[in-house]
């Protein structure tokens, strides 16, 4: 979506400028926040950056499987990630998550 005063380029710049900024914001400054609470509160993790990731480049032709998409979004190996900084889920992390699941089925 374009405003009255940006081009697409501009458009495309300000949202890859933007999409680094969150990337840079959940590995470098708040590394300590879970996926499962991402998911609770706000719907999305870094695993669904990483999916959505890999389904923008293939609407652009190019393809990326699962692990290459994580390490653009975790910023190398997921698995090196996952071991620095991610917790086993808590039993109130996964009723919160079965939760807010349950909110947010469909009819």
């Amino acid at each position: 979506m374009t405003s009255d005063h940006t081009d697409d380029a501009a458009t495309t710049a300000i949202e890859a400028a933007v999409f680094r900024r969150l990337r840079a914001h959940l590995l470098d400054t708040r590394p300590d926040v879970q996926n499962i609470d991402l998911m609770v509160l706000a719907g999305f993790c870094r695993n669904c950056l990483a999916d959505w990731y890999r389904e923008a480049a293939a609407a652009e032709g190019v393809a990326l499987d699962k692990a290459a998409a994580r390490d653009v979004v975790y910023g190398g190996a997921f698995v090196e990630w996952k071991a620095r900084h991610q917790r086993d889920a808590t039993p109130a992390q996964l009723e919160a998550l079965a939760q807010a699941q349950r909110a947010h089925v469909g009819p």
